[in-house]
């Protein structure tokens, strides 16, 4: 597929980009490569290709759920300016 000029300012214009006028031919044609490479990928025959998540087959290592740290909530509260109900109070910032 190959890409006009005015294509691509009108492209540039809906994604808010600034051109240089004196580059748009330099970018339709580089724009244009993209697309026909795109155009090829669609040619590969992919039927019976399953959809994977990742190209690796690995299984995420999963820890064991267990509490690591010492409940420390009353220290921290303790410094804090303003706590009330085990939570801490900030000014309001949204009316």
């Amino acid at each position: 597929m190959s890409l006009k000029p005015e294509q691509v300012r009108k492209v540039a214009f809906l994604a808010r980009l600034r051109l240089d006028e004196d580059r748009v031919p330099e970018y339709a044609s580089e724009l244009s490569g993209i697309l026909g490479l795109v155009d090829q990928l669609e040619q590969a025959d992919t039927d019976g290709v399953e959809p994977m998540a990742h190209p690796l087959d690995l299984t995420a290592r999963l820890r064991p759920d267990t509490v690591t740290e010492a409940d420390q909530r009353d220290a921290f509260q303790a410094i804090a300016p303003a706590t009330e109900a085990g939570l801490y109070l900030v000014p309001r910032v949204i009316e």
